[in-house]
C-alpha cells in the first residue's frame, strides 16, 4: 500500500509539471480593415455598443415587447441551452486531466473439485474483495491539456454566440415593431385616400350623368380610386403579416396595448455615437466567437503534435480480500499497480495527416475570424453612411410632402373655379399621395438605421 501511495504522489507531481502544451503560441492577427470608419459619427457621449438596450429603445410599449421576446423566443432559448451543453462538454474534457477513481466489490463461490465416494461435492471455496482503483494519463506532452483548452475556447465561442443571438433578436423585434407602425400609417393614409377618391368619383359620376364632364375624366377618377383600393387591400395583408412576424419573434401573443397605433417619433434614441477606432469591432460577440474558435483550433494543433510522442498511463488499485464476507474489511491487504507506455511507431501516416488537418482547420478559422471582422466593419460603415445623410433626406422629403399638399390645395381650388382641368388635379393628387407615402417610408428608414447601427456596433446585450 505504501508503495502504491508513493507512486500515486509521483504521478500527481508529473501531472502538475505538465502545464505546458505543444500548441503554437497564439497572437492576435492585425485588423484586416482600416483603422477608422470611413464616415464619422457626429453625436457625442458613450459609444453605442456600451449603452444598455433600455437606454436606446425608449418607448415603454417596445420595451415590454422586447422583454417578452427575451423570455419566450425559441431561437434564443436554443442558444442558451447550447451554452449549457458546451459547458458540460468542457467539464467532461477537463475531467480527463485528473485521475478517474472507482470502487468495486466482488465475490466468487465455487466447489473445490473434491467429491465423496458417491460423487457428491464435499467442499466449496469463497473469495470476496473490495477495491478502490484509479487510472489516468500522465499528460507530459500536453495532449489532454490541449484538448481541454480547445473545449474551453469552444465554450467561450458558444457563449458569445448566445450574446450575438440576443443582439440579433432585440434588433429584429425593434425592426418588426417599427415596420408594423409604419405599415399601419401607410394603411391609414391609403384608407383616407380611398375615402376621398370615392367621394370624388361619386361627384364625377354625377357630373358625367348630367353631361357636364367627359368620359376621360370619369375614367381617370376611377383609376385613382381603384389604385387606392388595391393599396388598402395590399396593406391590410401586410399589416397582418407584420403582426405575425412580431408574434413569431416574441414567441407568444402580444397584448394589444403593447402594439403601436401610429408611427412614434421618439421611440429610439436619436444620437448613437460610434467609437472611431475600428478596433471596437473586436468586442462584437460574433467577432469574439470567431476568435475563440480560432483559439480552439490553435489548441487542437497542440493535441495533434502530442500524438507523435509516447503516452504514459497509470492504473492501480488498493483493497481488501477475504474468504469471509462478514470479515471482508479485516481481510488481507491487496494492491496492484500497472503503468503502461504507448509509443507511436507506425500509424500509416495518420498522425501526420491529423496534424496537417489541424493546421488547415486553424487556417480556416483564421480566415473566418478575419472575414467576421471585415463583415462587421462593412455593417457599421454602411449604417454610418446612411446615418450621415438620412436627416437631410428626411428634411427634404418633409418639404416635398408639404409642397405637394399646398400644390394639391391650389389645384383643387382652381379646379373648383373651372380654371384648371381635371387632369391637373389628378396629377396633384397622385403627387401628394406618393409624397406622403414616401415620407412614411423615409421615417421608417431613419428608425431602422438607428436600430441596425446599434446592433452592428454590438449593442443590445446589456439590459440595464
Amino acid at each position: 500500500m505504501t508503495s502504491f501511495l508513493k507512486l500515486t504522489l509521483l504521478g500527481a507531481g508529473l501531472v502538475a509539471l505538465s502545464a505546458c502544451t505543444m500548441a503554437p503560441r497564439y497572437e492576435r492577427a492585425a485588423l484586416p480593415v482600416p483603422d477608422q470608419f470611413p464616415t464619422a459619427a457626429t453625436a457625442q457621449g458613450r459609444s453605442a455598443e456600451t449603452l444598455p438596450w433600455r437606454q436606446v429603445f425608449l418607448d415603454e410599449r417596445l420595451q415590454g415587447v422586447i422583454d417578452e421576446a427575451l423570455a419566450n423566443n425559441r431561437d434564443l432559448r436554443v442558444a442558451v441551452l447550447n451554452v449549457e451543453k458546451a459547458r458540460s462538454q468542457y467539464r467532461i474534457q477537463r475531467a480527463s486531466l485528473f485521475p478517474a477513481v472507482n470502487g468495486t466489490v466482488s465475490g466468487t463461490r465455487g466447489n473445490t473439485g473434491e467429491v465423496d465416494s458417491t460423487g457428491t461435492p464435499i467442499g466449496t471455496t469463497e473469495l470476496y474483495s473490495a477495491n478502490i482503483g484509479a487510472s489516468w494519463e500522465l499528460d507530459l506532452f500536453g495532449r489532454v491539456r490541449s484538448l481541454s483548452q480547445a473545449a474551453l475556447q469552444n465554450y467561450f465561442a458558444v457563449a458569445e454566440n448566445r450574446k450575438a443571438a440576443q443582439i440579433s433578436l432585440i434588433s429584429a423585434v425593434a425592426s418588426a415593431w417599427m415596420n408594423l407602425a409604419a405599415d399601419q400609417d401607410q394603411l391609414r393614409l391609403s384608407a383616407e385616400t380611398l375615402r376621398l377618391r370615392e367621394e370624388s368619383l361619386s361627384l364625377t359620376q354625377k357630373r358625367f350623368d348630367l353631361g357636364s364632364t367627359d368620359q376621360m375624366t370619369l375614367r381617370q377618377s376611377q383609376v385613382l380610386t381603384e389604385q387606392a383600393r388595391a393599396d388598402v387591400a395590399a396593406l391590410t395583408a401586410t399589416v397582418q403579416q407584420d403582426r405575425n412576424a412580431l408574434r413569431l419573434l416574441v414567441g407568444d401573443d402580444i397584448a394589444p396595448d403593447r402594439l403601436p397605433d401610429s408611427f412614434p417619433d421618439h421611440a429610439i434614441l436619436a444620437d448613437l455615437p460610434a467609437g472611431q477606432p475600428s478596433d471596437i469591432l473586436l468586442k462584437r460577440p460574433d467577432v469574439m466567437a470567431a476568435e475563440y474558435s480560432l483559439k480552439a483550433a490553435n489548441a487542437d494543433i497542440g493535441a495533434a503534435r502530442a500524438a507523435f510522442f509516447p503516452s504514459i498511463s497509470l492504473t492501480g488499485s488498493v483493497g481488501k480480500a477475504s474468504t469471509d464476507l462478514g470479515n471482508l474489511f479485516d481481510g488481507t491487504d491487496s494492491w496492484t499497480f500497472s503503468p503502461s507506455i504507448s509509443v507511436p511507431i507506425f500509424a500509416g501516416g495518420a498522425n501526420t495527416a491529423n496534424l496537417a488537418a489541424s493546421k488547415a482547420s486553424r487556417d480556416i478559422a483564421l480566415a473566418q475570424y478575419e472575414g467576421a471582422i471585415q463583415s462587421a466593419f462593412r455593417d457599421v460603415a454602411d449604417q454610418l453612411a446612411t446615418r450621415s445623410t438620412i436627416d437631410d433626406r428626411l428634411a427634404a422629403q418633409t418639404n416635398v410632402a408639404t409642397a405637394a399638399a399646398d400644390s394639391h390645395n391650389l389645384a383643387q381650388a382652381r379646379f373648383d373655379r373651372g380654371i384648371d382641368s381635371r387632369l391637373t388635379l389628378t396629377d396633384a393628387e397622385r403627387t401628394l399621395y406618393g409624397a406622403q407615402q414616401q415620407l412614411i417610408a423615409v421615417r421608417l428608414v431613419r428608425s431602422l438605421n438607428l436600430i441596425n447601427l446599434y446592433a452592428a456596433l454590438g449593442g443590445g446585450y446589456l439590459a440595464e
